[in-house]
C-alpha cells in the first residue's frame, strides 16, 4: 500500500485543456460564515441523514479550486543520442535543458470574507524536481478567477495560507475536531481529477492515524477522496470544518475507501500563526529516537507500547543539557505518557521553545525525572541534511581476526565476540575511539542473526552498561537471566553508521 497526496499534477504536453469547474453561485452579501448556525438547518438526528442536499448547497460556495502554473527544466531529447556513431553532428544547443510547462490541481476553502484561503502546502508547491511555481490561481464555484498570493506555508504540517483580493466572499469556519468520533458522518467537498465542486460523504473510520509526516495525527475516512481533493474541507453534519483532506492510501492511485484529513485542532493554530505573518515554531530536544519492539521491551522491563528509546543525543541541544543520555527510555514528558499515539516527537513539538519541562526517563532500570528547557526545532531541510550525513553508507563485513569468545553466556544469544582492538578497528574502517566488542560469528539460528547482527558488527553496551570486553557482555546476559528476563538490550553499530538498540532473545 502507498500513502499518496491527494492532488494532481500534469504536464502541458499531456493535458491540453483546463479543468472543468462545477459549482453553485455564491450568495450575495455573505459577511457571515456559510456554516454559521443561523444559516444551516437543524442537524439531522443520529443515524444516516435523509440527504446532504441543504448542507452541500450552503457550503459549496466557500470551497475553491486551486491551480498552479509551473515551469520544469527537462533534458533535451537530443541528449544521449549517439550522433557520432552515425557520423552526425549533434544539433546546436542540444546540451541546453528545455523548459516545459506543468500544472497542478487541488482544492481549498475560504475562511474570511476578504479572501484568506486554506489549502495543503503540497498543492501549491513544485510537483517535481527542477520545477518552479510561476503562479497560483483560485477559481470560485461561480467561475470567477483570482491570482493568489502565498501568505505562508508550513511544510511540516502540509498547510498553506493564500490570499486573493476580493470582498464579500462566502467563507466557512473551523470546528472542533476533538469531538469527532469513529462512526460520525462527514462530508468532503473538493476538486477530484479537476472536476471541481464534487461532494462526497462517509464516516470517520479512525482517529490519530500516522501519515507521511512524523507529526501527523490524521482523521481517517471512507468518504471518497481522490487526486485533486487535497486541501479541500471535511465537514461534520453541523457544517463545521473538522479536517483538511490531504492524503489517500491506495495501491493504484484511486480511491479505495481510505482517505486522511488534517484535524482542525492541529490546523487552526498553524493557520492563525501564518496569518499573523509568523513562522510556526516547534519544540525540539535534539535526540535520535528508536522504536521499542517487543524484544527491547522485554529486555528493558517495559510494558508494550510504552516509552521511546534515545538512540543518540546531539551535543549542546536541549536533551544533552538536561542530562538525557543515549540508551535512556523516555516514558513521560510534562506529565504526558509516551506511547504510539502520543509520541515523543509529537509531544515535544507541541511545546513552546523555552518551556522548562519535566521529563521522566528509565535508565538502567531506575526511574528518574530530569528538567529540560525545550529548544527550537530547526527547519526541516536542515534536519534532512543532517540525517543524510549520518546515514549508514553500507558496511563491508571484513574479517575482524581470530580469538572470538565462545563462552556459554555469549553463545546463549548466538554470538561469538572479541575485544575491539585498534588493529581490528582499522580493518573495519572505524575510528580508534570507538569502544566495544566485535562480533566474530553470528549463529544463523539465533534471534541476534534474525535481527541483523552480523560478523564485524560492534556491540558497545548491554542492558544500559558499557561493554568493553567479552566478559562484560557475558555478565550482562547472566544478569538478565538472573532477573528472569527473556531478552538482553544491546547497542549495535555497523561500521560508521548510527548505532541502534536491539532486544536479543536469550536461548
Amino acid at each position: 500500500m502507498t500513502v499518496r497526496y491527494a492532488y494532481a499534477i500534469t504536464t502541458a504536453l499531456l493535458i491540453g485543456g483546463a479543468a472543468v469547474t462545477i459549482g453553485t453561485n455564491a450568495p450575495l452579501g455573505a459577511q457571515t460564515a456559510q456554516n454559521a448556525p443561523q444559516f444551516l438547518a437543524a442537524p439531522p438526528q443520529p443515524g444516516a441523514p435523509v440527504s446532504f442536499r441543504d448542507l452541500a448547497a450552503r457550503l459549496q460556495p466557500a470551497v475553491v479550486n486551486i491551480s498552479t502554473k509551473q515551469t520544469v527544466k527537462v533534458a533535451n531529447q537530443a541528449q544521449g543520442f549517439p550522433f557520432e556513431l552515425f557520423g552526425m553532428q549533434a544539433p546546436q544547443g542540444s546540451d541546453t535543458p528545455q523548459t516545459r510547462e506543468a500544472q497542478s490541481l487541488g482544492s481549498g476553502f475560504i475562511i474570511s470574507a476578504d479572501g484568506y484561503i486554506v489549502t495543503n502546502n503540497h498543492v501549491i508547491s513544485a510537483g517535481q524536481r527542477n520545477a518552479a511555481v510561476e503562479s497560483i490561481t483560485v477559481t470560485l464555484p461561480d467561475k470567477r478567477e483570482f491570482p493568489a498570493t502565498l501568505i505562508g506555508r508550513d511544510p511540516t504540517s502540509d498547510l498553506a495560507l493564500l490570499k486573493i483580493q476580493s470582498t464579500n466572499l462566502p467563507f466557512v469556519q473551523f470546528g472542533d475536531s476533538t469531538k469527532a468520533q469513529v462512526g460520525d458522518w462527514v462530508m468532503a467537498i473538493g476538486n477530484p481529477f479537476g472536476l471541481g465542486g464534487t461532494v462526497t460523504a462517509g464516516i470517520v473510520s479512525a482517529l490519530h492515524r500516522s501519515g507521511n509526516g512524523q507529526f501527523d495525527r490524521l482523521i481517517q475516512t471512507d468518504a471518497s477522496i481522490n487526486f485533486g481533493n487535497s486541501g479541500g474541507p471535511m465537514f461534520d453534519l453541523n457544517g463545521n470544518v473538522i479536517g483538511i483532506n490531504s492524503q489517500i492510501l491506495s495501491p493504484s492511485g484511486g480511491n479505495v475507501g481510505i482517505g486522511f484529513a488534517i484535524p482542525s485542532e492541529q490546523a487552526k493554530p498553524i493557520i492563525e500563526t501564518l496569518k499573523a505573518g509568523n513562522r510556526v515554531q516547534r519544540g525540539y530536544l535534539g535526540v535520535r529516537l528508536q522504536p521499542i519492539d517487543e524484544g527491547l521491551a522485554a529486555a528493558l522491563g517495559l510494558p508494550k507500547n510504552s516509552g521511546e528509546l534515545i538512540a543518540s543525543v546531539e551535543p549542546g541541544d536541549a536533551a544533552d543539557k538536561a542530562g538525557i543520555k543515549e540508551g535512556d527510555v523516555v516514558t513521560k514528558v510534562n506529565g504526558v505518557s509516551i506511547n504510539p499515539d502520543d509520541t515523543l516527537s509529537l509531544t515535544v513539538a507541541n511545546l513552546a521553545p523555552g518551556t522548562r519541562t519535566p521529563i521522566e526517563i528509565l535508565r538502567n532500570g531506575q526511574r528518574m525525572t530530569l528538567n529540560a528547557v525545550i529548544g527550537k526545532r530547526p527547519p526541516e531541510e536542515q534536519l534532512a541534511a543532517f540525517s543524510a550525513e549520518n546515514e549508514d553508507e553500507g558496511f563491508d563485513a571484513q574479517k575482524p581476526g581470530n580469538g572470538a569468545d565462545d563462552s556459554a553466556n555469549t553463545a546463549s544469544i548466538g554470538l561469538a565476540v572479541q575485544a575491539l582492538t585498534p588493529n581490528i578497528a582499522r580493518s573495519l574502517g572505524v575510528p580508534a575511539t570507538v569502544k566495544g566488542v566485535v562480533v566474530g560469528r553470528s549463529d544463523p539460528a539465533s534471534d541476534a542473526f534474525q535481527q541483523g547482527i552480523r560478523r564485524g558488527d560492534i556491540i558497545s553496551a548491554a542492558n544500559g552498561r558499557p561493554v568493553l570486553t567479552p566478559e562484560d557482555l557475558s555478565a550482562a546476559v547472566r544478569a538478565a537471566k538472573a532477573e528472569k528476563k527473556s531478552n538482553v538490550a544491546v547497542r549495535v553499530q555497523k561500521g560508521n553508521g548510527p548505532a541502534v538498540f536491539l532486544g536479543v532473545k536469550i536461548r
